[in-house]
């Protein structure tokens, strides 16, 4: 367990000269001796300013690297760190601000017009270019106890208001650990960073295990597919986390099609099922591709498969990792068969506290030391594990069950198709009929009887979808998800 938050400084002695943060867009180089010296000067401002261990210091800004020292400088001094999503309406925002109350709200001047509609003291807030003064003064090491909290990490909000997620120095330190020791991070290990840091995805994923392991993190801003690419190439990355639009955009480069990736061991995939698809384009490169899984309240690391097995095994996302476990479950609560489709629940010392303010929601979440995931999985003869699907989003069709993650891979190998969903609508005679939405590359016209035509080859009759709408684009969560409750609303 970690009582302290030594660990930074720790590493700092350790590497003090190694690059721990590069900034994409301006070529900033940052070295652990600077970034520790960058959060001395914010834990020591904390400190100045009176702040007390457990205030909360709101986050509003895009990808940076001076994040991460407020970050770290939040540990130093007991404080909790709260990112906020800078995608969020007024409202949203408002509302993640008066349910975590904090004693400051940092921001990028970029922000300044949204900041000033937002109903925060204006001796509470301020923006992160206002560089606080280097100082000599005494630097505070608060004594952190491993279940306090570290951050509050809201999330997406698509079925309803954000709720506050906690997470512990235990639970994130845990995930550092478990990814370093099964994934086999080191200091050598360079990753290109483009998921938010409001998000689990961009934080937890492999920036802080890197930070642990020593390695390098550069950091992107907005995404762009051809300078993600490049990127890799430039900096020498090794393990780097998309999400699957992400992909798809990067496999319509001329870049991608044209330049080999030498130093890449994996490229990660994350945040939504996979097409097959970019499993193929990967691969055809004869580049490492492989999904995980993980969810906010647990990690988000939690599985771990093999190169040489994902490849075989497109869509499964191996084993559960060295420090926890993971099971699929019946309705009853009974271990699922293999192949059986149940319900997925994650135990293990990364897990968070709760919801912040929300005791309900987090009983309903966790259950007898397990987190229900609300996903669909199932495990194979080898013990493998597949992600079928959200149960929410199960389609029940004549008495039938249709998984949308299954009809969404045999529609994306249909020719010109870019992005497909699919969802349930309701209908008189079958309950709920499954529907489609696709979008097309550029001066492609799907012909519908072809598309179905395709299906029956691949679905059984009840599982092909009863209507096609062609779409320009899908709509996207803050994280680059496709928002199907958006395409619910349409419906």
């Amino acid at each position: 367990m970690f009582h302290t938050c030594n660990w930074i400084i720790e590493r700092t002695a350790l590497s003090t000269e190694h690059i721990a943060l590069i900034d994409i867009h301006t070529g900033e180089r940052v070295s652990y001796g600077v970034l520790q010296n960058r959060i001395d000067r914010w834990a020591s401002f904390f400190h100045a300013k009176g702040f007390t261990k457990g205030e909360r210091i709101a986050v509003y800004s895009p990808n940076k690297p001076e994040l991460f020292a407020i970050l770290f400088a939040c540990e130093q001094v007991g404080l909790i760190y709260v990112p906020l999503n800078w995608r969020l309406s007024q409202a949203e925002l408002q509302g993640v601000l008066d349910d975590c109350k904090p004693i400051l709200t940092l921001y990028d001047e970029g922000f300044e017009a949204t900041v000033q509609q937002l109903k925060v003291n204006e001796a509470h807030r301020l923006t992160i270019v206002e560089q606080v003064p280097n100082t000599n003064d005494w630097i505070p090491h608060v004594l952190n106890q491993a279940e306090d909290p570290w951050m509050i990490i809201y999330t997406g909000g698509t079925t309803g208001a954000p709720k506050g997620v906690v997470l512990s120095y235990s639970a994130i330190n845990w995930n550092a650990l478990n990814t370093i020791s099964t994934w086999g991070l080191t200091e050598n290990d360079v990753t290109i960073n483009y998921m938010p840091l409001f998000h689990t995805g961009g934080l937890n994923a492999l920036s802080i295990p890197l930070f642990m392991a020593g390695g390098t993190v550069a950091i992107g801003h907005q995404f762009d597919a051809e300078e993600a690419l490049r990127a890799t190439n430039h900096y020498e990355a090794t393990i780097s986390l998309f999400v699957p639009t992400m992909y798809q955009m990067m496999m319509q480069t001329d870049y991608f099609k044209h330049a080999s990736f030498p130093t890449m061991d994996c490229f990660l995939s994350g945040g939504a099922p996979c097409p097959e698809t970019v499993y193929r384009a990967f691969h055809k490169k004869g580049l490492c591709f492989k999904e995980g899984y993980g969810l906010t309240e647990a990690g988000p690391n939690n599985f771990f498969i093999r190169p040489e097995d994902a490849a075989r095994k497109i869509g499964s996302v191996g084993k559960s990792m060295l420090f926890n476990e993971t099971v699929v479950r019946d309705e009853k609560g009974n271990r699922c068969a293999p192949g059986e489709i149940g319900e997925l629940f994650v135990k293990g010392p990364h897990m968070f506290s709760g919801y912040w303010n929300n005791p309900t929601q987090t009983s309903e979440t966790i259950q007898n030391g397990w987190i229900r995931t609300g996903d669909l999985a199932k495990v194979d003869a080898d013990g493998d594990t597949y992600i079928v699907g959200r149960k929410k989003d199960m389609i029940i069709t004549g008495g039938e069950n249709v998984y949308p993650q299954e009809v969404e891979q045999c529609l994306i190998t249909f020719d010109g198709i870019r992005e497909v969903a699919v969802v349930g609508m309701s209908d008189d005679v079958w309950g709920e009929k499954v529907v489609a939405f696709v979008a097309v590359y550029d001066e492609v016209e799907v012909d519908r009887e072809s598309l179905l035509s395709h299906c029956k080859h691949k679905l059984a009759a009840y599982k092909i979808p009863k209507e096609v709408i062609v779409v320009p684009e899908l709509p996207k969560t803050h994280v680059g998800k496709i928002n199907k409750s958006e395409l619910l609303a349409r419906l």
